[in-house]
Order: C-alpha cells, then sequence, then structure tokens
C-alpha cells in the first residue's frame, strides 16, 4: 500500500497496547475494499490523553478506538456523544468530521451479538454476574440491562464503583441491578444465583496469562462464563471454566463485533466481518 496525503488515518488509543490485535482486523478489511485508509495503534498515557486528542481533530484522521483505561476520560474531550453512549457513560469508537469529534459505543452489541451467536440463546430473562466496572463493564452492563436480563450483579474491588455503576445501570434502565462486595461468600452467593458470568476486567490478560480474576471454586458447571480478554483467546479463566463443564465465550468474537460497528460509522460500508475474523486468527 501506498501511503499519501490523501490517506485516511484511523487510531486506536489505549495504554498499554501490546496485546491489541484490531490493526490486524481492520487493515485486512481496508484492503479487501480497496479503501485508501490505515490503522495506527497510538499508546497514549492519561495524563497525555487530551493533548493527542486535540492534536488528532487537526491532523487527517477519520476516527479512531478507544481502549482501556480512557473509555470513561475520554467524553471530557469530544465534541458530541451518541445518545446510546451517552446512556452507557463510556466510549470506545469516534467519528472525526472536519475537526468535530463524535463519540459512539460499540461494545455492549459487540458482547451481546457474540454471546447469542455462541451460545444459541437470548440474555432476555437470565441472572448476570459481571466482574468489574470500567468501560467495558458499563457498556455490556448497560447493554444487557436493555434487552431484558432479569438481574445484574456487579462486583468489582472497590466496592463504591459497583455500587455506582448498578445505580447508573438502574437509572438509566430501571433493570434490578445489585453491587457486590470482592468478598468469596458474598460472591458465592450472587453466583449461585446466575446463569452468566462475564470477566470484563484485564485480568488474565498477556502476558499475565497464568492469573485468573476468579477463584476456580466460584465456578459451576451450569454458567456460561465469557471473557472479554482476547489474548491469550483462550484465557485462565476460560481454561478453568472449561474442565468444569462450563460453556464459554470468547473475548475475541466481541472484539470483531464491536470493531466491525466501528468500521460501518467510519465508512458506512457494511464490514467484511467473516475476513475480519480470519485475519486476527491466522
Amino acid at each position: 500500500m501506498i501511503i499519501s496525503t490523501k490517506t485516511k488515518l484511523i487510531g486506536l488509543l489505549g495504554y498499554p497496547l501490546g496485546h491489541s490485535l484490531s490493526p490486524l482486523m481492520h487493515s485486512a478489511a481496508f484492503e479487501s475494499l480497496g479503501l485508501d485508509k490505515i490503522y495506527i495503534p497510538i499508546e497514549v498515557s492519561p495524563e497525555n490523553l487530551e493533548t493527542v486528542v486535540k492534536g488528532m481533530a487537526k491532523m487527517n484522521f477519520e476516527g479512531f478506538n478507544v481502549t482501556i483505561p480512557h473509555k470513561i476520560e475520554i467524553m471530557k474531550y469530544l465534541d458530541e456523544v451518541d445518545e446510546y453512549a451517552k446512556c452507557i457513560g463510556a466510549v470506545n469508537t469516534v467519528a472525526v468530521n472536519e475537526g468535530s469529534l463524535k463519540g459512539y459505543n460499540t461494545d455492549g452489541m459487540g458482547f451481546l451479538k457474540s454471546f447469542e451467536e455462541s451460545t444459541g440463546t437470548k440474555i432476555d430473562g437470565k441472572n448476570v454476574f459481571i466482574l468489574g466496572s470500567g468501560g467495558a463493564s458499563r457498556a455490556i452492563s448497560m447493554t444487557l440491562a436493555m434487552n431484558n436480563a432479569n438481574k445484574i450483579y456487579i462486583c468489582n474491588r472497590t466496592y463504591e464503583k459497583a455500587v455506582s455503576l448498578t445505580e447508573d445501570i438502574t437509572k438509566q434502565s430501571g433493570a434490578n441491578c445489585l453491587a457486590v462486595k470482592h468478598e468469596y461468600e458474598e460472591m458465592k452467593e450472587a453466583i449461585t444465583d446466575c446463569h452468566v458470568l462475564i470477566n470484563t476486567t484485564s485480568v488474565g490478560m498477556s502476558p499475565y496469562i497464568d492469573s485468573s480474576p476468579l477463584d476456580r471454586e466460584l465456578l459451576c458447571p451450569s454458567l456460561t462464563v465469557c471473557d472479554a480478554v482476547y489474548n491469550p483467546r483462550k484465557t485462565k479463566l476460560l481454561k478453568e471454566a472449561e474442565e468444569i463443564g462450563c460453556k464459554t465465550v470468547e473475548g475475541l468474537k466481541m472484539l470483531v463485533y464491536q470493531g466491525a460497528l466501528a468500521f460501518e460509522i467510519w465508512t458506512g460500508i457494511k464490514p467484511p466481518a467473516e475476513l475480519m475474523f480470519k485475519a486476527i486468527n491466522q
């Protein structure tokens, strides 16, 4: 590919970014459709986020993704936020139009599609236990609440953050949402009441592949266990869940489906999702 002044830039903002597979799938999609665009990972620390975002608005960027730890903080520096993303309270996709920045969130719907495709079931009526209360958790939990999950438990090491998120979800959706302290007995009681368990933390992500966000003894075979971490593809949590008979959902599908939705926001073109899967599988 020849890069010129006409080449449009798409970025990925996060810190750190060594684990990201997004450049692979988006670059493959751009090439397959003959689009003069490139996808650039940009590692930016929290203290430099505002400066970098303002600079991107003045450059040849058409948009960018946002990942850990910037999904909530980024909203301060945008000109407009989509109503759905505003309801969630986090942004993972930004479109740039003549210097104006508009934020969206594709994480929640990306997860929901990956869950339904992998399990052959709907989230409707299910009780869900979610680990974490950051940007990914906000998107997933709010989306599940809007899609008729029966009960949602939020568990975070900092209990106050879990309480704050449950209050936001209940206020926005009216869903039955409860905060859980990061203590064995309280977690066990909540998990026993659930059909689905989702890890939205970064625990287990490469290079810390021997870590799990959950004590193995808290898992039971009736659970469907999902992990938003996609590198490694099979996290320690998913391996342990499979060993005791749980159904599992990998984070890789969520990555591709949220990326496909972002691709469509930037280009207005239906994305080649199967090709994007193939690119990262290879």
